[in-house]
């Protein structure tokens, strides 16, 4: 996407969807993208690698609920982007048959999405937004992929801190999702020391097209209600929770 924009794209303004791309080492960015991202570096400086292992704590779970748990279904909301090792990628290393279906808001990104994963019959993508979690069920269902009936990995990364009061909206997820199934979230956080550099984020993202939102890890951890925590270790470890701590957060949890 460097150098061409496709009809209908604001290349002006800076998008979460290629700012995250951008990070990544992706090619599906413009000036405005990598010119938010490195001013992003400038403020939190290990922002760069926390991106990136956001993208392997994402490959981790994905891997760990369809070898370890069983888990053939999976729904991703605020996709963002298809880069390098997708979930269905991953989740199909382990189990071909296993289903996936992406979510964004971005209907850009759905677009482009929808054209890299169109021969991909176990994938789908579709234009839906957390804060409306019955229209998200709907069209999931509409893709024949997925059965709400059975367990379902659930996906939330990098995209609550995008959203004003998720609580409610995940809470409603949660009861749509069957027993047995896992949650797994990671947000930017807010912490005392930090909370200029955090200020200086929420600026930058301001002049970008979604406002952002860190919260304290203690609001974080209250995203997954009464699901029962899964060990972070078996994801992260320990040195890095530590590193990133003021960063971000996150997990997973399964539904009892």
């Amino acid at each position: 996407m460097i150098g061409e924009a496709p009809g209908g794209v604001d290349v002006h303004t800076a998008n979460a969807s290629r700012i995250y791309d951008y990070m990544l080492g992706g090619k599906d960015n413009f000036a405005a993208d990598r010119e938010a991202a490195e001013q992003i570096v400038r403020v939190f400086p290990e922002s760069r690698d926390g991106v990136r292992r956001n993208r392997e704590f994402l490959g981790k779970v994905v891997r760990y609920l369809a070898a370890e748990v069983g888990i053939r279904q999976f729904v991703d909301i605020g996709a963002g982007l298809p880069t390098a090792n997708n979930v269905h990628q991953v989740a199909h290393s382990v189990a071909p048959d296993a289903r996936t279906v992406y979510v964004d808001n971005d209907p850009v990104v759905c677009v482009h999405g929808r054209a890299l994963l169109a021969k991909t019959a176990t994938v789908a993508m579709v234009n839906g937004d957390v804060r409306k979690p019955e229209d998200i069920h709907a069209k999931v269902t509409q893709t024949g992929l997925v059965d709400w009936s059975r367990p379902v990995g659930l996906l939330m990364m990098a995209v609550l801190h995008f959203v004003d009061e998720p609580q409610e909206h995940v809470a409603k997820l949660r009861e749509m999702v069957a027993p047995g199934s896992y949650l797994g979230i990671t947000h930017l956080t807010v912490t005392g020391e930090r909370g200029g550099d955090t200020e200086r984020l929420r600026q930058i993202y301001s002049r970008a097209n979604m406002p952002v939102t860190p919260r304290p890890a203690e609001e974080i951890a209250r995203l997954f209600g009464d699901f029962e925590p899964v060990p972070s270790a078996l994801f992260i470890p320990p040195y890095l929770v530590e590193r990133f701590g003021s960063l971000g957060s996150g997990g997973v949890a399964r539904k009892p």
